[in-house]
C-alpha cells in the first residue's frame, strides 16, 4: 500500500510571529479527498546541560497553552539562517547563564507530526561555564539544578511531563550512564 498524500491545494490561514497555519486539500491513496490543518514552525533546539557535579540544568516556566508551570530542559526557536549549534549555545546562555564548551548532537524529532512540522534538534551539553548570573531580562523562567539521578524519578512521578524534556533526559541517560 502506498502511504502518500498528494497536495491538491494549500491556503495560508494565519501568519504570526512564531507560527503559520495552513489548510491543505489532499488526495488520499484510495482516491478520496480530505483536508489537513498544518501548523508550520521554524524548528527549535533543546539541550540536556550537565554540570561538573552531575546536575542537570532545567528551567521552570509557565506555559499558557497548557495553563500550567512546567519543568523543562532549556530550548528555543531557531532564528532564520542560524545554525543548530549556535542556537543551542545562545538559548542555554539566555535561559541559564551557562555556556557549553562541549556539545554532542543526540537526535532530531518531530513534536506532533499529526498537525505540525515542528522539529527539535536535541543536544547534550557538557563542560559548562557560568558566564552570566541570571537568565536574560526578557526570559520569564527560573533555572534550577537537579541531580541527574533525580530527573528520571521526576519523569516517573509525573513532575516532568514535557515531551522534549523526557526524550532528552532518557537519551542522555543512555548516552552517559549506559542505560536506565
Amino acid at each position: 500500500m502506498e502511504f502518500y498524500e498528494s497536495t491538491i491545494s494549500s491556503k495560508q490561514i494565519f501568519s504570526g510571529h512564531l507560527l503559520k497555519l495552513r489548510v491543505d486539500e489532499v488526495l488520499l491513496p484510495n482516491g478520496r479527498k480530505s483536508t489537513r490543518e498544518i501548523v508550520e514552525h521554524p524548528g527549535a533546539v533543546a539541550v540536556v546541560a550537565i554540570t561538573g557535579n552531575d546536575e542537570v540544568l532545567l528551567v521552570r516556566q509557565y506555559r499558557k497553552a497548557v495553563e500550567r508551570e512546567l519543568l523543562e530542559i532549556p530550548a528555543g526557536k531557531l532564528e532564520k539562517g542560524e545554525s543548530k549549534e549556535t542556537c543551542v549555545k545562545r538559548e542555554l546562555m539566555e535561559e541559564t547563564g551557562y555556556y557549553p564548551n562541549e556539545l554532542e548532537y543526540l537526535t532530531s524529532f518531530y513534536t506532533s507530526p499529526g498537525f505540525s512540522n515542528e522539529i527539535i534538534h536535541l543536544f547534550l551539553g557538557k563542560k559548562l561555564i557560568r558566564k552570566a548570573k541570571d537568565a536574560d531580562f526578557d526570559e520569564y523562567l527560573q533555572a534550577e539544578k537537579v541531580p541527574f539521578k533525580e530527573v528520571l524519578d521526576k519523569i516517573k512521578s509525573g513532575e516532568i511531563i514535557d515531551s522534549k524534556t523526557i526524550t532528552g533526559l532518557l537519551l542522555a541517560s543512555f548516552q552517559i550512564k549506559g542505560g536506565l
